[in-house]
């Protein structure tokens, strides 16, 4: 990732964000072109697994555009003015913080008064490791019930930068079905006459969710392995929630290079491990994932981040794609 790329471009959303504030807490004010465009609320998502939230629990009653546009690397997003213009003129923003920095600035500054962080929905705490070495994974220990997700608790992510934190929750089931059911009593509060329908498409998406979760945990409950290796560790949560062991060749940030003893230390960990495969993503090189595997003599195969949809992604929304990495997973795992 190139770091004064991402300064820059920061700054620059920033300053036309700031311009732009003002427009929009006019948009955001009483009346009938509050936010809504012919009548549905206008909802600008960061990028695909937002963007696939607002869509589903919306419905007909949301118009949706996405910041990130397929086949865009999400973390690398470059926000231009007009971008920055389309969020302030949102009736509601749906957005992940610590993952897109660009995005997080213009976002605090443009003025529209429904805008979440679905970061505060969950918890994005992970005891799954992020990098080199090993920890243990207790399957399915982390709580959620009463436990207080609150913005404050969130306001220091950094992709990757803190210790014991994930920003990639949409990976796990049971973590995404927490955010949905949040966006949905966040939609509800923002548009209050289809607050029913609101409620209606939440829980359905829920409960698809939750047969998602089911099939991965039927799946892989017996396997030959439970360690996979990866381009970068975005897998975290869901390694966690279903006992596996996720080894990243390029840790969390899916540009940086690994060492040669990084390298070394794969080679020694799929031996060890049986591991059959090297999963690469749609969006990203597959160059190290290749040259790792062709040098360890391993097969090759596609876990999709589901950080965007392209023309080759195999499924047309969340859930297909999902079911595609299970299947990707259980034949690397060797599952019984």
């Amino acid at each position: 990732m190139n770091v004064r790329r991402l300064i820059r471009t920061t700054a620059t959303a920033g300053a036309v964000a700031l311009s732009l504030t003002a427009v929009a807490a006019c948009s955001a004010g009483p009346g009938s072109g509050d936010g809504k465009e012919d009548g549905r609320l206008k909802v600008t998502a960061s990028f695909y697994p937002m963007q696939f939230l607002a869509e589903r629990i919306g419905g007909e009653h949301v118009t949706v555009s996405t910041l990130t546009k397929p086949g865009v690397e999400p973390h690398d997003l470059e926000l231009k003015p007009r971008q920055t213009a389309q969020l302030g003129e949102a009736g509601y923003i749906l957005y992940l913080k610590g993952l897109q920095p660009a995005v997080d600035k213009a976002v605090e500054q443009s003025g529209v008064k429904h805008r979440i962080d679905a970061a505060t929905l969950t918890s994005t705490k992970t005891t799954a490791h992020n990098d080199e070495g090993h920890e243990g994974h207790d399957h399915g220990a982390e709580a959620h019930g009463d436990e207080a997700h609150g913005a404050d608790e969130h306001d220091g992510h950094d992709h990757g930068g803190e210790s014991g934190t994930d920003p990639h929750i949409w990976l796990d089931p049971v973590k995404y079905a927490e955010v949905a059911q949040g966006v949905g009593k966040s939609l509800e509060k923002a548009d209050p006459q289809n607050a029913d329908a609101y409620r209606k498409n939440t829980a359905a998406l829920v409960t698809e969710l939750k047969q998602l979760d089911a099939s991965y945990e039927r799946a892989l409950r017996t396997t030959d392995t439970r360690t996979f290796i990866t381009t970068h560790t975005s897998f975290g949560h869901l390694a966690e929630r279903y006992g596996l062991d996720q080894e990243g060749i390029s840790g969390i940030n899916p540009d940086a290079e690994p060492s040669p003893a990084r390298i070394k230390e794969l080679q020694t960990v799929a031996e060890k491990e049986k591991v059959t495969t090297v999963f690469f993503e749609t969006l990203a090189s597959d160059r190290t994932a290749k040259t790792l595997a062709s040098d360890t003599g391993l097969k090759t195969d596609v876990l999709d981040p589901l950080e965007g949809l392209t023309g080759s992604s195999e499924g047309a929304d969340y859930i297909e794609v999902m079911e595609s990495n299970l299947t990707a997973l259980k034949k690397a795992l060797g599952a019984k």
